[in-house]
């Protein structure tokens, strides 16, 4: 019995009593194509904009409601913990549902919880609405990151997994500052009630455009255990838990180590953050197709730009200000704009008979790591400093290097 065999899901075949989904190359259903991916790409885009929405609007909530930016910061703590439950969780509870109206339903609940937010009187109502977005969040990205593989024929899987991840960094680069920008035009709950809006046209066009698909196996909890007896899974999760950590505990510091190390100016930081943004963007796309090649050659390049990046900063920065910030910013950027959809290809590679279980743990694992690096972060600049962060991140995306090296790769991965 092969590794791939021994994590393949119970259940695959179609359940008793229903017709089998209609498919075709690679147990692609026949429908959907390139619009019902770009309509997950659009969804992707929607789950994080509405999770960093808080991002630029910490101050102006802070002030309405009556609390400190640390209590009106927890909006952001709050989702990323519970979408990592939610990842596994949601995947489980779903069964043997169609996943298009699974999907519908949970960005009709995005929605929802954006209104709510807009309409918080307190602080408690507001922290309710974020982690119904956590629960949206979580689900929506674990049943989409593996759908790729039933829209398009199969030498597509790869650009097309590409473009669903493409959500994610688009909305670094355009969903947060539109948010921002939004905010400072109508208030923050408008910018709100703005994201409902978008939400439930993402769900419409969800609807609109993804075909039937009927589930090909439940995911159960022994599904989902049994995955951990896979050595390249486990490899796998433990280089998102590293690279992710790693990342947000120095990116989420970034604009004191961009003013205190390379001297940048406060009307400077949004250009610096935008050149990141377009950097992930291409990086997504780059590494998407390197990848779908060699998931372990594509995770050690990523590894060692990252890491090169992050350490640089605080060692040439300080001394030749900010244009070689930028021009490291920018490198990390493209490094850390393929990480997402570089490891979401590891596991699926890695799990090939699991695709859905494998991307609820992905899910889980990411967005843990987003709130670990960012608390990481938040005590090595307390005790260490600005520079302190990025040594830290620095140090994990080493470890994340390591991992790679040593851990096992997926089948027929000879990169």
């Amino acid at each position: 019995m092969t590794e791939i065999d021994e994590v393949r899901p119970v259940g695959d075949a179609e359940p008793a009593g229903q017709p089998a989904a209609r498919t075709g190359e690679s147990g692609r259903v026949r429908g959907g194509g390139w619009p019902a991916v770009g309509a997950l790409a659009a969804g992707t885009f929607t789950v994080v904009t509405s999770e960093m929405l808080p991002v630029g609007l910490l101050t102006p909530i802070g002030g309405d409601l009556g609390i400190s930016d640390g209590t009106a910061g927890l909006t952001l703590t709050v989702t990323g913990l519970v979408a990592a439950v939610a990842a596994p969780v949601l995947t489980l509870l779903v069964g043997r549902m169609d996943r298009r109206v699974v999907l519908v339903a949970l960005m009709g609940m995005l929605a929802v919880a954006n209104l709510l937010a807009a309409n918080a009187s307190n602080v408690v109502v507001l922290l309710v609405a974020r982690v119904l977005v956590g629960l949206g969040m979580g689900g929506v990205w674990a049943l989409a990151a593996g759908l790729a593989v039933r829209l398009v024929p199969g030498r597509r899987v790869a650009v097309a997994t590409s473009l669903i991840f493409s959500g994610v960094a688009a909305a670094s680069v355009l969903g947060v500052p539109a948010g921002a920008f939004v905010g400072e035009l109508g208030g923050w709950r408008t910018a709100f009630v703005a994201m409902a809006v978008v939400c439930a046209v993402v769900a419409v066009a969800l609807a609109a455009l993804l075909p039937p698909l009927p589930s090909t196996g439940a995911v159960r909890l022994s599904g989902v255990l049994g995955l951990f007896r896979s050595a390249s899974v486990r490899t796998g999760l433990l280089l998102v838990a590293l690279l992710v950590t790693g990342h947000f505990a120095a990116y989420t510091y970034v604009r004191p180590v961009l003013e205190e190390v390379a001297g940048a100016g406060a009307g400077q930081i949004g250009t610096l953050l935008l050149a990141f943004g377009v950097a992930g963007l291409a990086g997504n796309f780059a590494a998407g197709a390197g990848a779908a090649r060699s998931p372990r050659a594509t995770a050690l390049v990523i590894c060692g730009v990252l890491a090169s990046a992050v350490l640089l900063m605080p060692v040439v920065g300080r001394g030749a200000g900010v244009p070689v910030a930028v021009a490291l910013l920018a490198v990390w950027g493209l490094a850390y704009g393929g990480v997402s959809v570089s490891t979401q290809t590891w596991l699926m590679a890695a799990a090939p008979g699991a695709r859905e279980a494998a991307s609820a743990l992905f899910v889980g694992v990411f967005n843990g790591a987003i709130a670990l690096g960012a608390f990481a972060g938040g005590r090595a600049a307390d005790g260490w400093g600005t520079t302190g962060v990025m040594w830290l991140g620095g140090a994990l995306a080493v470890g994340a290097l390591v991992t790679v090296v040593a851990g096992r790769a997926p089948e027929g991965d000879e990169g």
